[in-house]
This record gives structure tokens, C-alpha cells and sequence, in this order.
């Protein structure tokens, strides 16, 4: 007899749950045990319906089903299919294969199996736990072929199912996912058409070419209408290398969890990019709720959280990023239970330089009060801000320039190339590698610590400045960083908002 197994999400990790069906003698009944809510329970009225429908007789005999572990809630309609598997495998006693199988689905009355969300994530797990074969709906079939080594099957009725059951050629291998080198650096396929040739700020392109190329956070302050929201949100999908098989791997579990993944793409290649709407809480940033979903920063993972106007963003939200920010992970509790998602995010924030927006314009009047001008200010931090690798104060007669989507892209290639070999990106070097990475000329070592003295700046300040040098120079296919990184490097570490504060 077959081994079923299904899947419960919690978090980002999960636990795989063994169905087990027994059938007794009695009043014919289905009594299912295990902590199941309300979801689960309603099983046992669809799988009858799904089993006569689908042509099989179901058992005049009492039924238990037991899920277990018995101490953990399941929820959802997932448990449909491999409930009514389990069923059909308690009463034919024979004819099924004899190996661990994980099996996921939601039951129509019909027979018909429907998609459900967390296949990748199930499939993974499963394959982790030894469990070689799958079989999942039809729709997810592309999904969980993405789990290398897996056999997978996938159907589109119980009888489908059934016979996938009973006869191992029916579970195909899972597709091979070529790698072109650990260190190629690909674009998503978007060409760019509506920004390339634009002329926008010199300065804001290159700032952004920059915080791209090192995935450095960036925050850019100016005025209401100068492109910070457009630029930033057209010009970084664009300039942002797909990701690696194996930065991957982690984000399309996060997807496959929170219920995001397209039929068509077994493997979310593409960056991610996220911009969460200002009145955002946060639960929906860190992530919460009854199962501990995933929340902004983690569906950010190896991507960018874009917070336009961020200063309109609860205070609370704001600095509750700063532990990310350094730790890449964010741990959530709920109920004796803890999980913690990857959140390596590149966060990029946009805000006016004062509430009305008009605060160091040469044209219009700003009618804000010192007094507001620096309570807007303080919701921001100067922690928070010194984990800001790159800070852009936009002026209204910065030089104008043609963006060049190809030129910049080339920029970028040469830079992550370069950090790809290195194992790592510059904004996530430690102190110790970024010692040993970070070589400066002799010019340029004076430059930096006569500035580092003269301004008084803190350790992660100098660190920040550090890598965004080593990723200018990068950028131009050098490792050694010169005096005109160290400059420019350290004009975008000037803080608008805190200093009128």
C-alpha cells in the first residue's frame, strides 16, 4: 500500500502531514482527527461526492481519517485529494504502489482536481524528507517539476489520480533548469521602450545605476513632479539582472506560500519588485497572521521594496525595517510556534523634503513650519538612514540627459559579474570581507579618512561608503577603487533631512 502524505503551510518552513484512513465496522460514517479546521472537515462531504461521481464506490463501513502530526492545525482544501487517495487505498488493499507519495488537490463534486497554492513549497519539503514521487493538479504540474529529482504526476480528475496511483510511469521526471554559468548575468526581456530615450535627471539615472549595480538601499528627497516615483519605477525592473537558479529557489517558495505563482513559470526568474501602498501595517510588511504568511519584505526577498512617499508610511513600519535591513531574515511568532523568512531586500525609498514638497525650491513658497519640517524628518531616523548605502537630494536645475537602457545595462552586467565571482553582492559584505575586498589606492585612502575624521562619521556610515566605491569601480571593470570613486561615492552621503533638522 501507498504512503500518503500531504502538506501544511506554516511559515515559511511547513510540515508534511501523513494521511492515514482505517476502515471499521458500524454506522457508516467519516470522522476525521488531527486538528483540522473548518476546511478540512468539509473533506469529508466533497470526497464522498468526488469518489461516486468519479465511477468508485465509497465504504458502507465507519471511516476515520487521522492527520497527523495530531498537535498541528491543518487548514485549507488541499487535503481533498490525498484524503479521497487514501480512502480508495484503505479499501482495495491492493494494486497501488508500495512507495511514500505526496499528494495535493482540492475536489470538485465531480471528480475534477483544482489548483491550490504552496505546491513548491510542498514539493521541496517533500523531496527533502526522501519523498520521491508527487502528484499534484494538472494546473501546478510546471510548479512542482521545478523541485529537482522529483517525479511528478499531474491530474485533472480523482480517476487520474487513481491510475497515477497504481502505476509508476505515470510519474514523469521533473525538467532539467540549465544554468548558464555561476557567473552569467541575463535581463528580463522587456526592452525597455517606453523610458529609453527619456530625458530625465543625470544625476537620479546614475544614482540608480549605482544602488542597482551593488544592490545598495537608496533614498532620493525633491520636489513633487521630478521624476522620482517614474524613474524608479520604470528604470529599475529594467536595469535589475534576473536571478540565479539558486536565488531562485527561495523566492519562488515564498511565492508558491503566499499564493503568487503564475501557471506559466515554474521558477520566478524575473527580480521581484514590490511597492506596498503607504497605509500598509506592520503585519503586512513583516508578515503575520494565523499561518504566518509572508509579508512585503519577504515577498522582496532578492528583489527591491520600493516605498514611494515614504514618509507617509507609520513610523512604526519604518523602523521595524532596520533589523532586516542588516539581518536578511525576519523571525514571526504566533501561538508557541516561530518561523523565520528570508528577507534580503533592497530597499528603496522616495520622499519630498517636506510635507507641502516645496522646501529649498527656488520657484515656489514652502509653507511648512520648522516645526513640521523636522517631525517629518523624524520619522525616518538616523539609524535607519545610516543604513541607507546611497542618499540622492534632487535639485531643480540638475542636468538632463538621455537614458541609454543598453549603455547602463553593461554597466551593470560588468558589476555583478564581478560580485557573482566574489560569492557575494557589495551591500551584503561583512566587515571582514569588505576589508579584504575593498582596496584603495593611496590617493584615495587619504581622500576618505581625512573626510571620515573632519565629519566625525560612524563606523556603518564609513562601510556604507566603502561599498558603494568598491561598486563604482566595479562598474567600470576594476577592483581596485581610485579617488574619483571615493568623491563621488562620498556626494551621495549627504543627508538632506536631518541636517535641517
Amino acid at each position: 500500500m501507498a504512503n500518503i502524505y500531504s502538506f501544511s503551510p506554516f511559515g515559511y518552513e511547513g510540515s508534511l502531514v501523513s494521511v492515514e484512513v482505517d476502515l471499521r465496522r458500524g454506522i457508516p460514517a467519516v470522522d476525521v482527527v488531527g486538528l483540522a479546521d473548518g476546511a478540512v472537515k468539509e473533506t469529508r462531504e466533497r470526497v464522498r461526492s468526488a469518489v461516486i461521481n468519479s465511477g468508485f464506490e465509497f465504504p458502507s463501513e465507519r471511516v476515520l481519517i487521522s492527520l497527523s502530526p495530531a498537535d498541528l492545525k491543518k487548514e485549507g482544501a488541499g487535503f481533498d485529494l490525498p484524503v479521497a487517495l487514501g480512502i480508495l487505498n484503505a479499501e482495495e488493499h491492493s494494486g497501488f504502489i508500495n512507495e511514500n507519495v505526496l499528494v495535493m488537490g482540492e475536489l470538485e463534486l465531480s471528480g475534477r482536481v483544482r489548483a491550490v497554492k504552496g505546491i513548491h513549497a510542498a514539493c521541496s519539503t517533500a523531496f527533502d524528507s526522501g519523498i520521491q514521487y508527487a502528484i499534484v493538479p494538472k494546473a501546478n504540474f510546471e510548479e512542482a517539476c521545478s523541485v529537482q529529482g522529483l517525479k511528478v504526476a499531474g491530474v485533472e480528475s480523482l480517476e487520474e489520480a487513481v491510475s497515477a496511483l497504481k502505476d509508476v510511469t505515470c510519474f514523469g521526471k521533473a525538467f532539467d533548469i540549465q544554468e548558464e554559468s555561476a557567473q552569467s548575468v541575463s535581463f528580463s526581456d522587456e526592452e525597455g521602450e517606453d523610458i529609453d530615450g527619456l530625458e530625465l535627471p543625470k544625476r537620479l539615472i546614475r544614482a540608480i545605476e549605482i544602488a542597482v549595480a551593488g544592490k545598495h538601499n537608496l533614498l532620493i528627497t525633491g520636489r513633487p513632479g521630478c521624476g522620482k516615483t517614474m524613474t524608479v519605477q520604470r528604470l529599475i525592473p529594467l536595469l535589475t539582472p534576473n536571478l540565479t537558479v539558486d536565488e531562485s529557489q527561495s523566492v519562488t517558495r515564498i511565492w508558491s506560500l503566499a499564493g503568487l505563482m503564475k501557471p506559466t513559470e515554474p521558477l520566478v526568474r524575473k527580480t521581484p519588485f514590490r511597492l506596498p501602498h503607504q497605509t500598509a501595517s506592520i503585519e503586512g510588511i513583516c508578515g503575520g497572521g494565523p499561518n504566518c504568511r509572508p509579508g512585503e519584505i519577504s515577498l522582496a526577498h532578492n528583489g527591491v521594496l520600493f516605498l514611494d512617499e515614504a514618509a507617509e508610511f507609520r513610523s512604526s513600519v519604518l523602523q521595524m525595517l532596520r533589523v532586516p535591513l542588516e539581518s536578511h531574515t525576519i523571525t514571526l511568532s504566533r501561538a508557541g510556534r516561530s518561523t523565520t523568512y528570508p528577507a534580503n531586500f533592497q530597499l528603496i525609498m522616495a520622499t519630498n523634503p517636506c510635507p507641502c514638497g516645496n522646501y529649498g525650491s527656488k520657484e515656489k513658497i514652502c509653507l511648512c513650519s520648522a516645526k513640521s519640517v523636522e517631525q517629518y524628518w523624524k520619522k525616518f531616523s538616523a539609524p535607519l538612514i545610516d543604513r541607507i548605502g546611497i542618499i540622492l537630494n534632487m535639485d531643480e536645475e540638475d542636468e538632463k540627459c538621455r537614458v541609454d537602457v543598453d549603455e547602463l545595462r553593461n554597466h551593470i552586467r560588468t558589476a555583478f559579474e564581478i560580485q557573482r565571482k566574489n560569492s557575494d553582492y557589495n551591500n551584503n559584505l561583512s566587515s571582514w570581507d569588505l576589508s579584504e575586498k575593498a582596496k584603495l589606492d593611496d590617493e584615495a585612502m587619504n581622500i576618505l579618512d581625512s573626510w571620515v575624521i573632519k565629519h566625525d562619521v560612524g563606523t556603518r556610515r564609513e562601510s556604507n561608503i566603502l561599498k558603494v566605491c568598491l561598486t563604482i569601480a566595479n562598474m567600470d571593470g576594476r577592483e581596485i577603487i581610485s579617488k574619483d570613486d571615493v568623491l563621488e561615492a562620498i556626494s551621495y552621503s549627504k543627508t538632506f533631512g536631518l541636517a535641517t533638522a
